[in-house]
């Protein structure tokens, strides 16, 4: 069962970002018809006994999908309900904790040299959408500045080319992403420094 949680992409819940992982969990138990058991009732046409092992057999799922850690601290839950009422008693409501952990770690994120754009742009996006979860959202350029000084020192060359083309114009988080993925593909494709044109690309995009 753990492996078949594993392959759906059911990552374990490690005490962050809760609301992903119980809409996760949540979709995977309505997809197996084991649903019943989040509802915390048991059916009126339902025996006692087939009751219990359904509860059971929902409640080691969720087990199933925790981190140790995170297992440890709802040990004594014996019920699916209870289960998920203790997880989200602990974790879905912000702690200041949670919120330094999560703003550590999108400041502390940088894009390794020659790794992919995508991969850094899925990276950032999930912090992003973490934090946001939490009700802490960033303005648009400041979301795009954090995304400019994640890159590594070998994308200097654009960095600059981005803060001299805008002038006094605020940056734009989606013309960024969006100039960042065209460099990847242009350094792939001659690996020739193209900061002019990604000057002009912005000063048109700027113009919109």
């Amino acid at each position: 069962m753990a492996d078949e949680i594993k392959a759906v992409g059911i990552e374990k819940f490690d005490g962050t970002d809760f609301g992903y992982w119980k809409m996760q969990i949540e979709n995977y138990l309505y997809g197996k018809k084991l649903h019943l058991p989040l509802l915390g009732s048991k059916p009126g046409n339902m025996q006692e006994e087939d009751w219990l092992l359904l509860d059971r057999q929902v409640l080691g799922i969720i087990r199933l999908s925790l981190s140790r850690k995170v297992a440890h601290n709802v040990t004594k839950e014996k019920s699916t309900a209870r289960l998920m009422e203790a997880l989200s008693g602990t974790y879905e409501k912000p702690s200041a904790n949670n919120k330094v952990h999560l703003m550590k770690k999108l400041f502390n994120l940088k894009m390794i040299e020659n790794t992919s754009v995508t991969q850094h742009l899925n990276n950032f996006n999930t912090i992003t959408n973490q934090l946001s979860s939490i009700e802490i959202e960033f303005d648009d350029e400041i979301h795009a500045l954090i995304l400019l000084s994640s890159l590594p020192s070998s994308w200097e060359g654009m960095r600059t080319a981005v803060s001299n083309s805008a002038g006094k114009s605020k940056l734009k988080y989606d013309d960024i992403r969006d100039l960042i993925l065209a460099e990847e593909v242009r350094r792939k494709d001659s690996g020739e420094s193209l900061s002019s044109g990604l000057a002009l690309n912005i000063n048109t995009r700027g113009g919109r």
